[in-house]
């Protein structure tokens, strides 16, 4: 069935019923919900209406960079878990999170007529990956930069996490550095995890 008649009928759906019966989740899920196939991003479905408001929002350029750095700075922080983040906070607020808004800020340049295109992926729940989060464009699905962390353990010294980016005009293959912060000699904990 295709997308814009789904739409309809869940629309057409919810205002003959005003909230009294909703269609089965079977129904709004006919495409799937497998956040791994779609490398975090939410189905079509499940962002339909916030789509709607936020295609009649046009955002400006500082409000744009305000929400990604917000999204940018949660979605660090679930990464860590509650083990690694009181150890690197402090140095990735101060040093991490400005080249990371500067990259976002670049990238934004390009996409100037709709910033409302772009949207932040999740957290995905597979913690062993390099993945922070991605920024995609909603309209095509298709990831326009990458944030990564990665551990790095260099030979006779201690642990690092080093921040990088990828973006697609080098189809995501160059690394752009953001910078490392050392850990311990010690192996840092998985990432999401819990104290």
């Amino acid at each position: 069935m295709a997308i814009w008649l789904k739409k309809s009928f869940f629309v057409l759906i919810s205002i003959l019923t005003f909230g009294l019966v909703s269609p089965s989740q079977a129904f709004l899920n006919e495409e799937g919900h497998a956040l791994a196939k779609s490398n975090g991003k939410p189905s079509s479905v499940e962002s339909a209406e916030e789509e709607v408001l936020q295609e009649e929002t046009v955002l400006s350029r500082e409000d744009f960079l305000e929400q990604m750095m917000e999204q940018a700075e949660k979605n660090s922080y679930e990464k860590f878990g509650t083990k690694i983040k009181p150890a690197i906070e402090d140095e990735f607020r101060s040093v991490i999170l400005p080249k990371m808004e500067h990259a976002i800020e670049q990238t934004s340049l390009q996409y100037e007529e709709d910033l409302s295109c772009l949207v932040i992926s999740e957290v995905p729940h597979y913690a062993r990956t390099e993945k922070i989060f991605h920024i995609y464009d909603k309209r095509t699905g298709e990831d326009v930069i990458r944030f990564h962390v990665r551990k790095d353990h260099p030979p006779k010294d201690g642990y690092y996490f080093n921040f990088h980016y990828h973006t697609v005009h080098d189809d995501f293959q160059t690394h752009h550095d953001l910078g490392s912060i050392y850990w311990d000699k010690n192996t840092p904990p998985q990432w999401m995890s819990v104290s």
